[in-house]
């Protein structure tokens, strides 16, 4: 996750109870869809939630981040020095949840009414926020919550029964702030509530999906934003036709071969990587680059994909293929510094292609580097267990032998009871 590029704008919100709070606000690049209200940490309207609400916003959701701090100190704004923890622990310790709570319930109730709000409204929180989002799903009329290293959940247990929409709940495995004692209360309270769903995520601390916190663990956090996401495209759209986008893509990639096209379906700031080699780009002008002089044009002339089976979620999508050709070119991407070897070569592959709104926001690319090596006859497969054009072979025919690269161990299991 990156710093916020501060692409929304700050709204009014009025309090039922009098006085009105600032909220920060990102529409998606066309304007509308259904809304979200982030629910803040202890630090305020900070660069994490901004940056949050600029990423939901690129989901096609009208993102809005209520200033929740407002009765204390409006315009709160804390980083994660020692310094702001402390004052961000004492803001906390003078914070009334209830009062809180018809706070955002005045956000949700506006936001329903702004122009280009279609639809729906789904809650997100961090920290406080995520026992907010368990309060918001108890206590308001929103229609879909999830929370984050919920602080606290576990002193409000006698509300789950008000919980009547689709709410999820991300646990870390080494939460001071919610030890086992507290989670094992929480996930015993709502076993036999099918709707509220529970993540936990072992090894991970408090803040886990914060970055510059020091327990910042980004595979975790990729996995609790495809569920978070799950939650809420299941109840508030939008539902993108990522099958549609992905051969768009590929079609300006392998077809057209127009780099500019091939941009075009992606995010302002995307990325690439090919995993054996470590090619790609990272950034709008650093993959580009890699397109125009190191991809597109370095591909073979009879490059063909043969698709073998295609997984769809909700933010990505997971292709496996074969990948043909004769290496009569230098292929940048693939066999770096390797001069043309005239070799045919079939390779399974493996596309990992996540999506950002309807808009592709990386690839992570996958193949047997050895295979091709051996292929192309720079490799000697001779006592290696690898293999060459068998691994495509096979994948087209199971019924090919299995096991050749191990014979000696195979035969030692011959005959024993199974």
């Amino acid at each position: 996750m990156a710093l916020a590029n501060n692409t929304g704008e700050y709204v009014t919100i009025t309090a039922a109870d009098g006085g009105s709070f600032r909220a920060y606000m990102c529409r998606p690049e066309k304007g509308s869809g259904p809304g979200l209200v982030l629910l803040q940490e202890i630090f305020g309207i900070n660069d994490y939630m901004r940056s949050m609400a600029e990423y939901f916003a690129e989901e096609g959701y009208v993102t809005i981040v209520p200033d929740l701090f407002w009765r204390m100190e409006p315009g709160v704004e804390l980083g994660y020095s020692e310094e702001d923890f402390g004052k961000a622990f004492a803001l906390y310790q003078k914070f009334d949840v209830d009062q809180a709570i018809g706070d955002v319930q005045d956000t949700i109730t506006q936001l329903r009414g702004m122009d280009g709000v279609k639809g729906k409204v789904g809650a997100i929180g961090y920290c406080l926020g995520g026992l907010l989002a368990w309060l918001t799903a108890a206590r308001t009329d929103i229609d879909v919550s999830v929370g984050y290293y919920a602080v606290g959940v576990e002193n409000y247990l006698d509300e789950a029964g008000n919980i009547s929409v689709p709410t999820v709940l991300h646990f870390a495995g080494n939460d001071q702030f919610c030890p086992p004692e507290a989670r094992e209360k929480i996930l015993a309270a709502v076993r036999d509530m099918p709707h509220i769903r529970t993540y936990l995520y072992e090894g991970q601390d408090h803040a886990f999906a914060t970055p510059g916190r020091d327990h910042f663990d980004k595979p975790s956090t990729l996995m609790a934003y495809s569920r978070s996401l799950a939650a809420l495209r299941s109840v508030l759209g939008p539902i993108y036709n990522l099958e549609e986008l992905w051969d768009l893509h590929c079609y300006h990639e392998f077809a057209t071969r127009d780099v500019d096209a091939t941009m075009a379906t992606m995010v302002a700031q995307p990325y690439v990587n090919h995993i054996p080699t470590m090619t790609g780009g990272v950034g709008h002008d650093h993959l580009k680059r890699f397109y125009k002089y190191h991809f597109v044009d370095s591909n073979p002339e009879d490059t063909k994909l043969i698709p073998v089976s295609r997984t769809i979620g909700t933010d990505r999508l997971v292709d496996e293929l074969v990948f043909c050709f004769t290496h009569t070119r230098e292929i940048d991407w693939m066999l770096p510094g390797i001069e043309p070897t005239g070799k045919y070569v079939e390779v399974p592959l493996v596309a990992v292609v996540c999506f950002r709104g309807d808009k592709l926001y990386h690839e992570h690319i996958y193949w047997d580097q050895a295979s091709v090596l051996v292929q192309i006859g720079k490799l000697d497969p001779t006592g290696l267990p690898v293999a060459g054009i068998e691994t495509a072979k096979k994948l087209f025919d199971e019924t090919l032998p299995s096991n050749q690269l191990m014979q000696k161990a195979w035969a030692t299991s011959e005959g024993k009871p199974i």
